[in-house]
């Protein structure tokens, strides 16, 4: 089964038939050189630091490794869910769409990540869908070990909820803070956040080492790619933003920032 996203292909398969997507014990998990067991993977996620040993053991004999090529699907909105994930290489697209198929990123997974946890509370079809953007390694946690890992431990529950009203809370400062702001200042404000985790920086200026389409970034602000490719060039026009063989490099920080924050202030007086 295959689905559009842009005007590319990406592959879309289920855990139970893609030979893309190989799910197996994990004994060891091989990242970066380093081997990890499972109980290791598991306490590197943020979600499992108050834990009891014996249930993150017992976690860990239960979780599987999911190997996702870039461009595969891991699930799709409305599936019904299988587990809580947590990422251990590469990157994963987490994202919804409209009827007419306009597509919306919400986040961007990264290693040490976890996803999935919703449905882990709610027992609802997956809310959103996860693409891997890159070659990607999980360590899948399934809903029967997490459900009686959570009955017997209510630290683990409560921390679990603590972080998920976290998680809201953010996503409503970023929707207040996006809503009234012009598609430059979105824009402005996300190639930002995007040169924290993808750039190397010197304080001044910022260097992307991972491409981002302008389809990507278009899903990420939720306009189409001609409103982007504009205010894009419109950045570029200004001195603000350079780009070279599909790289962008930020070359005022300070003043990319400055005009976020006008452009805030200017929001807030409307």
């Amino acid at each position: 089964m295959r689905r559009t996203e842009g005007k590319g292909e990406v592959a879309t398969c289920s855990l139970l038939d893609c030979d893309n997507i190989r799910m197996q014990p994990l004994d060891m998990l091989q990242e970066g050189g380093v081997l990890l067991g499972r109980v290791e993977a598991l306490r590197s996620c943020y979600l499992f630091t108050d834990a009891d040993a014996q249930s993150v053991e017992l976690l860990g004999e239960a979780s599987h490794v999911v190997r996702l090529p870039a461009g595969s699907a891991l699930f799709s909105a409305g599936d019904e869910s299988n587990g809580l994930y947590i990422m251990r290489s590469g990157l994963v697209r987490i994202w919804v769409a409209d009827t007419e198929g306009r597509e919306l990123t919400l986040a961007l997974m990264e290693p040490g990540d976890p996803f999935g946890e919703i449905a882990l509370l709610d027992r609802l079809p997956r809310s959103a869908s996860a693409t891997a953007i890159e070659d990607t390694i999980c360590l899948l946690t399934p809903v029967s070990a997490m459900e009686a890992a959570l009955e017997q431990n209510p630290r683990l529950a409560r921390h679990l909820i603590e972080q998920l009203c976290e998680i809201l809370r953010r996503n409503t400062r970023e929707l207040s803070g996006y809503a009234f702001l012009s598609l430059d200042a979105r824009l402005a404000q996300k190639l930002y956040e995007l040169a924290l985790a993808y750039a190397e920086t010197d304080g001044k200026t910022a260097h992307f080492t991972r491409r981002f389409s302008q389809t990507e970034l278009a899903q990420m602000l939720g306009a189409t790619r001609e409103a982007v490719n504009k205010r894009l060039a419109a950045l570029v026009h200004d001195g603000l933003v350079r780009q070279k063989d599909g790289y962008v490099t930020l070359t005022d920080l300070a003043a990319l920032k400055a005009r976020v924050r006008m452009s805030t202030g200017l929001a807030a007086r409307r």
